[in-house]
């Protein structure tokens, strides 16, 4: 048992201080764009901030004994929508401000002793989602990225929710130190 805690340890150590890439350059880096499905598909395993946030909803909606897809479809529901507000030229203040934000929510959600109605966290996280479907947005061309891009979103919190779940298995404190590392993460990028 103390082996799968270390493993468990070693794997959000690893998540947590990998280094703080952006998925994406931004509205005022020229972004490159990112053409077909594979490229979609692959776009949100790309970046640390993209990766974490959508892994984290899985993990946070995990902690659901029902409905455990409610904050993982809302979420990718809100991301396809920032994506095609962003593909038809419309611009959110603050994009890359939020997506941080968002991994700092995420983290203190996490790190909270109390589950917050799911109801409310499915809202948060819809609401954080804008802002990197608005990130992608920009990267992506064409109906098909964005349809990959919406896949390798859903695959991501399938995966959070599998990881949440052994976590959950493994250490009641082992959720809470992910949501530490992530918050931690998202801090960093928002000072960065």
């Amino acid at each position: 048992m103390m082996n799968k805690h270390r493993q468990a340890l070693t794997l959000l150590a690893l998540i947590s201080l990998s280094g703080l890439a952006a998925a994406h350059t931004g509205s005022d880096g020229g972004a490159a764009h990112a053409h077909g499905f594979s490229s979609g598909l692959a776009h949100p395993f790309t970046g640390l901030d993209h990766l974490l946030a959508m892994l984290m909803v899985g993990v946070w909606s995990s902690g659901s004994a029902r409905r455990q897809w409610l904050a993982p479809a809302l979420f990718a529901l809100m991301l396809l929508a920032g994506a095609l507000f962003s593909a038809a030229g419309l611009t959110l203040p603050g994009v890359e401000p939020m997506i941080a934000g968002s991994l700092i929510v995420v983290g203190a959600l996490l790190l909270s002793p109390r589950q917050l109605p799911l109801a409310a966290g499915a809202l948060a996280m819809g609401g954080f989602a804008l802002f990197h479907g608005a990130a992608h947005g920009q990267e992506l061309d064409g109906s098909a990225a964005l349809a990959g891009m919406l896949l390798g979103t859903v695959i991501l919190h399938a995966l959070g929710i599998a990881l949440g779940l052994a976590l959950r298995r493994g250490a009641h404190w082992l959720p809470r130190l992910a949501g530490a590392g992530v918050a931690l993460t998202g801090l960093g990028l928002l000072l960065g």
